[in-house]
């Protein structure tokens, strides 16, 4: 495993072990982010562990065509129970993302120090967030990391039923308005299944990454 040093820089994702980790080490710096992002690589450890970098092989997009709406969830948006906004409240998004439980989950991997991070890439305009509401409270939403043409998304909550899924949708309908390639997933889990996400081979999702 290669420990990350005060050097921007990450060796080859091909040198990931079996489960998706590349390397230890380093800092959150805004530069060392958007380096990890833009090389199909992420952060993600415990509290009181050492930073861990991944890049998962295979890994979860969603082709934005590939969206799966159920009936019930269109005539939620159709009834307009929610309002939705973009990157209009993002520590509070990252806020409830870390604070929120999960079923099956005794913590949280999103660290004060992350939010710092997360909410400094916000500044520079990188991290974006999606803001939902219901009766002028946050009741969900989702934060990522904007490429310009591919999104990474990193985590979402809900205080009430379908509020990240409306989310979840909203951004998804944006993207495609907006002609991005696809929304980075990370790595499977059923939920994000149901919604239409599918694993890739690394190596396909870098080569959507690099392209132009």
């Amino acid at each position: 495993m290669y420990y990350v040093t005060k050097d921007l820089f990450f060796p080859p994702v091909s040198q990931a072990n079996r489960d998706g980790i590349l390397a230890i080490g380093g800092d959150l710096s805004t530069e060392r982010l958007l380096l990890a992002y833009k090389s199909g690589i992420f952060p993600w450890f415990d509290p009181g562990d050492p930073i861990l970098w991944w890049s998962p092989n295979p890994r979860m997009v969603l082709f934005l065509d590939e969206l799966i709406v159920s009936k019930s969830m269109r005539s939620i948006l159709n009834r307009n129970v929610f309002t939705v906004t973009f990157n209009q409240n993002f520590r509070d998004v990252i806020s409830n993302c870390q604070n929120v439980k999960r079923n099956g989950q005794t913590g949280t991997w999103i660290t004060n120090d992350m939010i710092e991070a997360y909410c400094n890439l916000n500044e520079s305009g990188i991290a974006k967030s999606v803001e939902v509401w219901q009766n002028d409270e946050l009741v969900g939403g989702l934060y990522g990391i904007d490429l310009g043409t591919i999104f990474c998304g990193e985590s979402m909550f809900s205080l009430v039923s379908n509020a990240s899924k409306v989310a979840f949708i909203t951004l998804v309908e944006q993207l495609k308005k907006e002609n991005y390639k696809l929304l980075d997933c990370q790595v499977y889990n059923p939920h994000l299944e149901s919604l239409g996400c599918r694993e890739i081979k690394r190596i396909e999702f870098l080569r959507i990454l690099k392209s132009e």
